[in-house]
């Protein structure tokens, strides 16, 4: 898996190239739950489930239904605060998208077992056909040099195109002008 810190880079990137205002604050805050929240099943080495269980790491809280789930409730909240249909579909597709991109990023890493997309309807664990993120060590060593190069590994292959997309799409796309008015 990428680093929980690289799984923001997705939300952090869609909200730098959205228009100012377009992702307020609460719904990036809710962006960036999603994206980390998969990771949550680490717990499940406490519970003595297996890894390779579909409760286990990267199992069920890595499928797209999660995502799907999460992108309801994100709908759901949204829809009793702001009952405007845009701002609501607006909610879940993000939600969504952040969500889900947290399997695809831990699909492609270097180790592990792969992600359940497809649960429950498969258990099969998927990778990327393409791998280039070095799998990051657990707590106890991230803090080391195989720590470091993981980081490393998810600036050149995560953050950096990121922010190569959000500064091109800014580009292509400038920010709407805003009239001038004398003083």
């Amino acid at each position: 898996m990428p680093s929980i810190i690289t799984h923001a880079a997705v939300p952090l990137a869609l909200w730098c190239a959205a228009d100012r205002g377009r992702i307020p604050p609460r719904l990036l805050a809710a962006g960036v739950i999603a994206a980390m929240l998969p990771d949550a099943d680490v717990l499940a080495f406490a519970l003595h489930i297996p890894y390779a269980d579909a409760f286990g790491h990267r199992g069920a809280s890595h499928s797209l239904l999660s995502a799907c789930v999460l992108a309801a409730f994100a709908a759901l909240w949204c829809g009793l605060r702001q009952p405007r249909r845009a701002s609501t579909v607006q909610a879940a597709v993000f939600v969504f998208v952040c969500a889900a991109s947290h399997p695809l990023l831990d699909a492609m890493t270097s180790g592990g077992l792969g992600v359940a997309l497809a649960w429950p309807w498969s258990e099969h664990r998927f990778f990327a056909p393409w791998r280039p993120i070095r799998v990051s060590p657990f707590a106890p060593q991230f803090f080391s040099a195989r720590g470091l190069a993981t980081l490393l590994s998810e600036l050149r292959w995560v953050w950096l195109p990121l922010a190569t997309a959000v500064v091109a799409w800014k580009l292509i796309h400038p920010a709407p002008a805003v009239p001038w008015e004398p003083s």
